[in-house]
């Protein structure tokens, strides 16, 4: 200690160092919001063909539901398909306890991707439950881009441009849309003059559309206790077929069966399946998921590069939405929310104190708990989550109580007994090592449970036992070096600063008894 003390300019560089590192640490680690969780379940949306129909989607779910079930750790599945659209199918499925199955939920999509790709017609896009979702619409990953247009013309014209190119992207996966514009239908156009002359009107042929690709309830059927409701429908294997409109008849007022295809004709033509909507304009989103061990900042910056490539109009205004939004969201606040932690220390302190330099010697051994809590999550390829920067506020607290103690003991042995601030400090480094080694432990112990984990969900805790023990072990390494010499130089600060304000005071003093 008194090496330190005679060397202070060594321990102010490594200070100022620890401080420069912290910026440094802070842009270069992996930034994310919310840690990727395990915790048992997945859930798979099923995307098919736009033209397929109920029956077929219906096939297709029991081939993708057979592959998932063969998968060696999931416990149990159920699927259905429908929701709104005939081309989609949801799946939520169970995995065995992470004792059995020995693999993440995230290796195991990447395990069954290239197995359920085999199917044809169809692709299942799968993603890990997660216990803390914020926003956005569900879609078939967990993260969203969203493209908002004035117009749907060139909504529809730059969506797919904008798909393929962050199909490119190779560190995320599942990339997919919510653009359904290739349904298909079968347009039937009649001739007025033709139909009027067999005096057949649009509304005859209207139902005699309906009565034959719809259902029309013709009777009802009455017993004492129930009632039957009689339906009619054509058989399925006609109005499973668009040929089956040449084979229809429409009965005419007069009593004469006329063919539909003697007043209309009929072509397939493209149609919206729905039209998405963001308040009040057509919408796009794009769904994706991240590669195992990719962060989401990097996929953000990824995805920022490669849609200014695709050169969108004025027209179509683009960004992220749910999960991600809220990451670039939460980007902005944390240094400031950091910052007013900081802010509230150092007032307290202030005026516990009654000083305004000592509660910077406190804060001053913040620097090395945040390089520590930085390198922690770099070296066991953590991300900077909201669950880290929670970490982190925590260690101003867990961290200061160091500084306290030493500069606490030191100011009391000033004022009490008299002694300098080099004898006062020495003396409190001395007997408050003891104190601050086994508070400091304690405190490193408590968090060990968080960091090594391994129960359901665990995920979401680690980063905070990380960042904890990280910060504390190499605070306590530095602070009992750089805490002495900062209270010293600030000591010195103060001292000068009192004599600058006598001098003042005697030099006005002066002059007025000379006058008088």
């Amino acid at each position: 200690m008194s090496t330190v003390l005679r060397y202070p300019g060594i321990t102010l560089a490594v200070l100022l160092a620890t401080i420069a590192l912290n910026v440094y640490l802070y842009i270069y680690v992996p930034k994310g919001f919310f840690p990727q969780q395990d915790n048992g379940r997945m859930m798979g949306a099923i995307q098919a063909d736009q033209d397929i129909s109920f029956q077929a989607m219906d096939r297709i779910l029991r081939q993708m539901s057979n592959i998932v079930v063969a998968d060696p750790a999931v416990d149990t599945m159920e699927g259905f398909t429908g929701g709104g659209q005939y081309n989609a199918a949801r799946m939520f499925i169970s995995l065995k306890p992470p004792e059995e199955r020995k693999i993440s939920a995230d290796l195991i999509i990447a395990r069954l991707r290239p197995k359920l790709g085999r199917v044809p017609g169809a692709t299942l896009y799968m993603q890990a439950s997660q216990d803390v979702r914020v926003g956005g619409r569900f879609g078939a990953a967990q993260y969203q881009y969203t493209m908002r247009g004035d117009n749907l013309q060139d909504l529809q014209g730059f969506a797919p441009r904008m798909l393929q190119e962050l199909r490119t992207i190779p560190i995320i996966a599942d990339v997919n849309s919510d653009q359904q514009d290739r349904g298909l239908q079968a347009f039937v156009q009649y001739d007025r003059q033709t139909a009027a002359r067999f005096g057949i009107s649009p509304q005859l042929i209207d139902n005699t559309l309906y009565d034959a690709f719809g259902q029309n309830q013709v009777s009802t059927m009455y017993e004492p206790l129930k009632q039957y409701h009689v339906v009619m429908e054509a058989a399925p294997e006609y109005w499973q077929n668009p040929l089956f409109l040449s084979q229809i008849y429409v009965h005419s007022p007069s009593g004469q069966q006329v063919p539909l295809s003697a007043i209309a004709h009929y072509a397939p033509t493209t149609a919206a399946l729905l039209v998405n909507h963001q308040g009040l304009f057509p919408a796009v989103t794009i769904s994706f998921n991240l590669r195992p061990g990719i962060a989401l900042g990097d996929a953000v910056e990824a995805i920022n590069a490669d849609a200014a490539k695709v050169g969108l109009p004025p027209t179509i205004h683009t960004g992220f939405a749910g999960t991600a939004q809220a990451y670039q969201d939460s980007l902005g606040s944390e240094p400031l929310l950091i910052a007013a932690a900081l802010v509230s220390v150092y007032l307290v302190l202030g005026i516990l104190y009654e000083s305004y330099v000592h509660p910077v010697t406190v804060l001053s051994t913040l620097p090395s708990a945040g390089v520590g809590a930085l390198l922690a999550l770099l070296l066991t390829h953590t991300e900077l989550t909201v669950i880290a920067v929670i970490g982190i506020i925590l260690l101003i607290g867990l961290v200061k109580k160091n500084g306290i103690l030493m500069i606490d003991f030191a100011i009391a042995a000033e004022r009490n007994e008299g002694k300098n601030s080099r004898d006062s400090i020495y003396e409190a480094c001395m007997l408050r090592f003891r104190p601050i080694l086994m508070t400091t432990m304690a405190a490193m112990l408590g968090a060990v449970p968080l960091a090594l984990g391994t129960g359901t969900g665990s995920e979401l805790r680690r980063p905070l036992g990380i960042a904890i023990i990280g910060g504390l072990a190499v605070s306590q390494l530095l602070t009992l070096y750089t805490t002495p010499v900062v209270y010293l130089y600030f000591d010195r600060l103060q001292h000068w600063w009192w004599e600058r304000v006598r001098m003042g005071h005697r030099e006005e003093v002066e002059p007025r008894s000379s006058e008088a």
